[in-house]
């Protein structure tokens, strides 16, 4: 499905952003991977992401869309996030921010 660069931008914008990176340029998806935003449907990078619907039925509603990376997907039926890579934070100590994203999978 090829989506406009408004749809594409507000669906980046429900990306979940944190305090540790730019969310101009750095979200994470439900499962919590790491996603950039330039990176949108590049299927060879770490951070790469896609548009994805998570409400049966809604086709191209803003509403039933949201951003995932690129391995990620949804389950529509269960209606949950099916998860195979998320960030990686082994080396980084609790309450510390991430300086430089990482993913890893799961």
């Amino acid at each position: 499905m090829a989506f406009s660069e408004e749809v594409i931008q507000a669906v980046w914008e429900k990306g979940r952003a944190g305090p540790e990176l730019d969310p101009t340029q750095w979200r994470q998806d439900q499962c919590g991977a790491w996603m950039c935003r330039e990176h949108y449907n590049n299927f060879n990078s770490e951070f790469g992401w896609k548009i994805l619907e998570v409400v049966p039925g809604g086709g191209e509603a803003l509403a039933g869309l949201q951003p995932f990376h690129w391995q990620n997907t949804f389950d529509l039926e269960h209606r949950r996030p099916l998860c195979r890579v998320t960030a990686d934070r082994s080396d980084v100590a609790a309450g510390q921010r991430v300086s430089q994203p990482r993913n890893i999978n799961l």
